[in-house]
């Protein structure tokens, strides 16, 4: 199989040709005794992409560095149990081992598989990362890993028990595996070798995504089948996409921004909650400011990525200098036969793989958790007019409780239990007068929220 960057259709239609039956990685006849299995929780697009990728990073392994390994799909799990039967029957997994329904994370979690990888609504991912750190599982878990202050500490406090049981934990921020990133912020953030950094912007303005039409939700299977519609499942488009670049801007930074100053809007959106754009300024203190614009909306000018700017020159994250220290492992594959370099989305599971087999530390947790709680400041200062201070939201109760215990409502534990309350479409955070969650309308309205509104 060529090991140049593929499709997600080329990924899995690659997966399924080499065989239904349990174990589609080979090499068994090296006789290492590495066999791994693997599980799914999400068999949406994405987690089938993620799945046909994990079992790509076993081929390239064993082809590059002759590591025998045995990859078997054990298990599949979703909301929808029809869609754990599909990503489940190329691998031929069993039906009993198809998990559908509220609870079907955790059992996938709780039985025999060895490695969990989770790609299903981000609401979902606090409570299904809990069930297989205690199970004692290494994890593959999409970001965010959360949509609201509460989840992302409780997400942390889990990272610090991983790291005890030695798991090797990875997060979707993909372009923390991409070689170039790699060594750009190794030079530039670790041996300063453009100076101290003085200003810089990300962006992921891009085109409208997502449902064109009302959802009209009825259901608790409606909100979970359109998920990126609404803030209470995905945080709203700045969490849910826009990570990957708050993530960026915090691992160059080498900190946590200080504080965020937003505002943003919904203009064109006709189905969920979310709005279309966000403007925001993260002070990460000493006076570096990150500017930040993220926007979906059709028909506008696009644009996507990193730009920052130091004392001695300017980087876009992969075309920095080289650092004299190269964190590059060596032996670990970064490009095919043909010598083009393999996508942060397959390289982030030649990382779990390798170091797993290796048995060498890698636990992502807390950097996806911090990149996630920035996105969060952000969209809570857009939806409130209010400057947001990182203190007030992530470390001190007592400073102001009502948004560090922020939670977006209907919660995970809501579906669990079938008492979800369906959100109204189209109500949406009104700056100055809304306290940073969904108004919760039309019945009641809790003190120093706004009455209805449409935007």
């Amino acid at each position: 199989m060529s090991q140049r960057p593929l499709s997600r259709r080329h990924f899995m239609k690659s997966a399924i040709a080499a065989g239904t039956a349990f174990t589609i990685v080979g090499s068994t006849a090296r006789g290492q005794g590495k066999a791994l299995k693997v599980g799914l929780i999400g068999c949406g697009g994405r987690g089938r992409g993620a799945l046909a990728q994990h079992l790509e990073a076993a081929r390239i392994l064993n082809g590059k560095l002759n590591l025998g390994l045995e990859m078997k799909v054990a298990g599949t799990a979703d909301w929808f149990k029809e869609r754990a039967l599909a990503a489940g029957k190329p691998y031929g997994v069993p039906e009993d081992r198809c998990f559908g329904g509220p609870g079907a994370g955790k059992k996938l979690a709780d039985s025999d598989v060895d490695i969990v990888l989770m790609a299903e609504a981000p609401a979902f991912r606090p409570p299904h990362f809990e069930a297989a750190v205690k199970a004692g599982k290494h994890v593959f878990f999409e970001k965010p890993i959360a949509v609201d202050p509460p989840g992302v500490r409780k997400v942390l406090a889990l990272g610090e028990e991983a790291a005890k049981k030695n798991l090797v934990i990875v997060a979707g921020t993909n372009s923390r595996h991409v070689k170039a990133m790699i060594e750009t912020q190794a030079a530039v953030t670790q041996e300063k070798a453009l100076g101290e950094l003085l200003v810089g912007r990300i962006g992921g303005c891009i085109n409208h995504m997502f449902a064109r039409k009302p959802i009209e939700p009825k259901t608790a299977d409606d909100l979970v089948r359109t998920w990126q519609d609404w803030i209470e499942l995905s945080g709203d488009f700045i969490v849910e996409q826009h990570i990957h670049m708050t993530d960026l801007a915090n691992w160059f930074v080498g900190r946590v921004p200080v504080s965020a100053y937003a505002f943003g809007g919904r203009a064109r959106r006709k189905a969920g909650n979310q709005y279309n754009f966000f403007s925001v300024d993260f002070d990460y203190g000493s006076g570096v400011h990150i500017h930040s614009m993220s926007r979906q909306m059709d028909g506008c000018w696009n644009w996507g990525g990193i730009d920052l700017v130091y004392e001695k020159g300017q980087t876009k994250g992969s075309d920095g200098p080289k650092p004299q220290q190269s964190p590059i492992v060596p032996e670990v594959p970064y490009e095919g036969p043909d010598g083009k370099p393999f996508g942060g989305h397959q390289q982030e599971h030649i990382h779990l793989l390798y170091n797993l087999v290796k048995g060498k530390p890698l636990n992502q947790t807390r950097d996806v958790c911090l990149g996630t709680a920035a996105a969060i400041m952000g969209r809570v200062s857009a939806y409130t007019g209010q400057r947001v201070e990182w203190k007030e939201m992530m470390e001190d109760p007592k400073r102001n409780p009502e948004l560090y215990n922020l939670t977006l409502r209907p919660t995970a534990e809501d579906f669990e239990k079938g008492t979800v309350e369906i959100p109204k479409e189209n109500v949406v955070a009104i700056p100055g007068t809304d306290s940073g969650s969904r108004p919760r309308a039309p019945k009641g309205q809790p003190k120093g929220q706004p009455k209805k509104g449409k935007a």
